[in-house]
Order: structure tokens, then sequence, then C-alpha cells
């Protein structure tokens, strides 16, 4: 007997285009109340944001076997882009209103598997460095037990929107 896993999103414009209307932050703000759509990323993966303040940000997922490799461990792949949307909202969570972002490099340590029995993971993204056009941010993927799972770094181009 096969498996499946249904799910749904909004549509990304609305997201994208109150990209720039606000800062950075309130567009953070505005997500995590549901008055803003998350991305279609969340809903494909299972990934929610829970926290958003100046710097840093922190979304959490629960792995399931919808994420595993052929290894039987979660893709690499996914601990990716949970640490990409890590390192990313936390640049944007410091820019002013009419600026946006996109990853220029993401740079990923795998320390640990994650598997379904691993439980809900938290990836915490914080800003090292902003300048005018260029951002630093690291992001740590923690298991419940806050033991380090990965870590990666990841350089943002800034730019008007």
């Amino acid at each position: 007997m096969g498996r499946s896993r249904t799910f749904d999103w909004e549509d990304p414009n609305i997201l994208a285009t109150a990209i720039g209307q606000d800062s950075g932050l309130d567009v953070m703000r505005e997500m995590l109340t549901g008055r803003l759509p998350a991305p279609p990323i969340a809903a494909t993966l299972g990934m929610t944001l829970e926290e958003a303040e100046h710097g840093r940000v922190v979304f959490a997922l629960i792995p399931g076997e919808e994420h595993y490799n052929p290894m039987g461990s979660v893709h690499g792949g996914v601990y990716a882009t949970v640490l990409d949307s890590a390192t990313g909202c936390a640049v944007m969570s410091v820019l002013p209103k009419g600026m946006g972002y996109t990853s220029l490099d993401l740079n990923v340590k795998f320390l640990r598997p994650i598997t379904a029995d691993t439980g809900k993971i938290r990836a915490v993204g914080t800003v090292l460095n902003s300048g005018r056009r260029t951002a630093l941010a690291q992001a740590e993927l923690f298991d419940p037990a806050d033991r380090l799972l990965a870590h990666a770094t990841s350089s943002c181009l800034l730019f008007p929107v």
C-alpha cells in the first residue's frame, strides 16, 4: 500500500507583492500572524515559521518519511532548504522598506542524521553582518534535545525592489 500526502498553499504573488512594501521584519510578522501567507515551499515541506525578530528567525519542521533519501533518513536537500530559509529570512528581518534579498551561496555542514523518530527540528537563523549590498547569516539546526544537527552560512545580495 502506497503512502500519500496532501497539502495546500496560498497564491505566492500575495507574499511577493508585500516584499518591499513594508520592512522585512513587518512582512515576517505578518506571516507569523497569518495575515500574509507562507511561501509554497513551507507547505511542500511542512515547515513553519515560529519566531521572527530583528536579525533572528526560527523555523520548525517535523520530519517524516516524505523527506527521506534512499538511505532511509532525511534528504540533505531538506536540511539545506530549512537552513536556507532561516538564513534568508534572518536577513530579510533586518531589511528596511523597499529592499529585497537573494541568496548568493549556502554552505551546509551535516553533523547528525535526521529521521522521523528525531521529532520536531528547529532552524535558528541569525544575521552576522549586514551591509549596503550584502549580508552574511548563519543558521543552526537543532533536535528536541538541542543537539546540533547541521550548521549553515549564507551570503545574500541586497537590492531595491
